[in-house]
């Protein structure tokens, strides 16, 4: 069942996935794709050429623009930015010229955080309120600031990794992380892959 306020509009031709809830004013235009199970918070606007993947949530007053694609279990914070044209002028039609944007299987982007186009936020990325992302950001990686810099890491539980030895482990689920080569690697699951349910918050293991 999908749940579609009365204040939104959904053009003819959008696909809009079980169990989705769709918020008031929001306008999701044709061809559009929208996954399962996702939340689209209240004044949000999705393009025809989106496709978002299943269990995401979209807070209040985001616009997805063409040539953005959003992955399964993404995390798109309130009023947060994607722009599609890197020169715009108001007077030159570059809509044939949209550079594309991939937003990876649970990354997070924090309330207010612009993304340029054309990078890639590789999986569970984790982007700070605010920030400005001008260059991709690789898995895992915490990035603040304008332009963002990488401050950290973050397991696909969102617990910040401390890392001994180039080894870490979430403190809110276990599972074990490895840095190598500047990039890092959960080592109990796949990267790639969604976890596939909402998990209840416990607070940092002892």
């Amino acid at each position: 069942m999908v749940m579609v306020h009365p204040t939104s509009i959904i053009e003819a031709g959008a696909s809009i996935g079980a169990g989705t809830f769709i918020g008031p004013f929001c306008h999701v235009r044709s061809g559009a794709v929208v996954g399962a199970d996702c939340v689209i918070g209240q004044g949000c606007s999705i393009a025809g050429s989106v496709r978002i993947g299943d269990r995401t949530r979209v807070q209040n007053g985001v616009s997805i623009f063409d040539g953005v694609r959003i992955d399964d279990e993404v995390f798109l914070g309130p009023s947060c930015v994607f722009t599609n044209v890197r020169e715009p002028r108001a007077i030159v039609d570059r809509r044939g010229l949209f550079a594309s944007t991939v937003v990876r299987t649970g990354v997070t982007v924090g309330a207010n955080a612009t993304v340029l186009p054309g990078v890639t936020l590789h999986v569970h990325a984790f982007i700070g309120a605010g920030a400005v992302v001008t260059a991709d950001v690789r898995a895992y990686e915490q990035v603040v600031g304008t332009p963002a810099r990488v401050t950290g890491y973050r397991s696909r539980h969102g617990a910040l990794l401390v890392f001994a030895n180039d080894d870490a482990v979430c403190t809110f689920s276990g599972w074990r992380y490895r840095r190598e080569d500047g990039s890092v690697r959960c080592l109990d699951a796949e990267d790639g892959a969604p976890l596939g349910t909402r998990v209840l918050a416990q607070g940092p293991k002892s």
